[in-house]
């Protein structure tokens, strides 16, 4: 398979050997083969995970997993963990569609910070086959037909090539371990129901179906590189950004011939908006100034015969990251103060839920701020066993209302202080602590 892949790799001109890729890893079967054969061809990469926070414990041991993997293979090792919920339900989007957008905006992110040439998922032929029918089965355009792309901007698919004996064989051979995503068997989700209950049907007809689907894909594929270059001239002649990402869409003196609203329908897409925001947005009026439409990641206004396409702003889904040169981290309603000192003789830590008193040396930096999720644990002051905070809160009598909004500190992915409540066990100052970390909100 490792020759396989190499010969893929080439054949579809997915990246150089002297680039670096960044590959997204979820911890499952296909994951886990794609970063061995990395390793095994000796390419230079790197790891990025993303905690959806949708499994609870689940969700925290796939991130233990994959960091764990990462460290065996000595590569950099990338995380973060997302409120998907709360952006589904302010996006009004199926949770799926949600992980889609929140991970792939992170991973570019990534890429340009880190110079990463490249994003490398794990995709391979029955992805791509299970792509093709969830897209004929809700209506779609030429891109659905191809399934997913093995090279699409910054992302590539060098698991493209591969059948499930392969992925089975492989993992078989060289004895890995992976994490099974339990939700992966629940036929609720759209995909899963193609996967376990219509595939084997097409399968009972064609026994070589996803490699028949993988050559069709293949040859509309061809189009649609096409198109893509053609989309590129267009963009080029239509758009401009600015530095803080705003796009600038030129309308005025373009005729609406079919090309012409082809070319928009396919930049819109690239933008997330749904088909019925593409419908009004391309029967509005030029001159409807200020005529505003939304999709997850921006928003669209026209005006003055162009279009003006602003990033949404996504950072409450985020962790926020406490550098250790900060003296003050804004959380919006609540100011954060970081200060640091010795443990001197007769030193007397703070008391109060507003401050956190730390060993200082416990901690490793950045730490995370983000808001507490199903599943997380801590030590709380005064006990050496771990408890769970959902529990711990309910056990303080904290409201439903409230809970949710609790945000924790964390030091590489270990809760540190649950804020406006207790510290953990493990990060109190004793007689043996040195140097100090005092933490301490302050209402705007």
């Amino acid at each position: 398979m490792l020759e396989d892949f190499i010969q893929f790799i080439r054949k579809e001109n997915l990246f150089q050997a002297d680039q670096k890729i960044l590959l997204a890893v979820s911890g499952g079967i296909d994951s886990v083969i794609m970063s061995k054969l990395f390793s095994l061809a000796k390419f230079n990469f790197g790891i990025a995970h993303v905690n959806f926070s949708l499994r609870g414990e689940e969700s925290l041991a796939d991130e233990v997993f994959v960091k764990k993997m990462a460290k065996t293979l000595k590569v950099p090792y990338f995380t973060i963990c997302f409120d998907t919920k709360a952006f589904a339900e302010k996006e009004k989007l199926s949770t799926q569609m949600a992980a889609r957008i929140l991970r792939y905006d992170w991973f570019e992110e990534i890429r340009q910070q880190e110079g990463y040439d490249y994003i490398a998922t794990a995709h391979h032929q029955m992805d791509s086959a299970e792509t093709v029918l969830m897209n004929l089965s809700r209506g779609s355009g030429l891109a659905g037909f191809h399934g997913i792309p093995i090279k699409n901007g910054n992302i590539i698919r060098p698991m493209a090539f591969a059948s499930q004996e392969q992925i089975f064989d492989f993992v078989v051979s060289h004895k890995l371990a992976w994490r099974e995503d339990s939700s992966n068997a629940s036929t609720k989700y759209q995909r899963n129901f193609i996967r376990h209950e219509i595939i084997p049907k097409f399968i009972e007809l064609n026994p070589h179906f996803e490699q028949s689907v993988a050559q069709s894909s293949a040859n509309i594929a061809s189009i649609e590189k096409w198109m893509q270059a053609e989309l590129v001239l267009w963009k080029h002649e239509r758009c401009k950004t600015d530095e803080a990402g705003n796009v600038f869409v030129q309308l005025s003196g373009s005729s609406l011939a079919e090309k012409e609203l082809v070319m928009r329908q396919q930049f819109l897409l690239t933008y997330h908006f749904n088909t019925d925001n593409l419908a009004h947005i391309l029967a509005a009026d030029e001159l409807q100034v200020g005529k505003l439409f939304e999709s997850p990641s921006h928003i669209l206004n026209i005006d003055r015969q162009q279009w003006v396409l602003s990033p949404k702003d996504q950072s409450e889904f985020k962790p926020i990251l406490v550098q250790e040169e900060d003296e003050t981290v804004d959380l919006g309603n609540h100011l954060l103060h970081i200060d640091f000192g010795e443990n001197e003789k007769g030193f007397t830590p703070p008391i109060g839920s507003h401050v956190a008193c730390l060993d200082a040396d416990t901690l490793h930096f950045p730490l995370e701020i983000r808001k507490y999720q199903e599943g997380d644990w801590f030590c709380p002051l005064g006990m050496n066993q771990k408890k769970l905070i959902s529990d711990f809160l309910t056990d303080k009598k904290v409201p439903l209302n409230l809970k949710k909004n609790v945000q924790l500190v964390l030091s590489k992915g270990s809760v540190v202080w649950v804020m406006g409540h207790r510290i953990d066990n493990r990060n109190k100052v004793t007689d043996k602590t040195e140097g100090l970390c005092i933490l301490t909100m302050e209402n705007k």
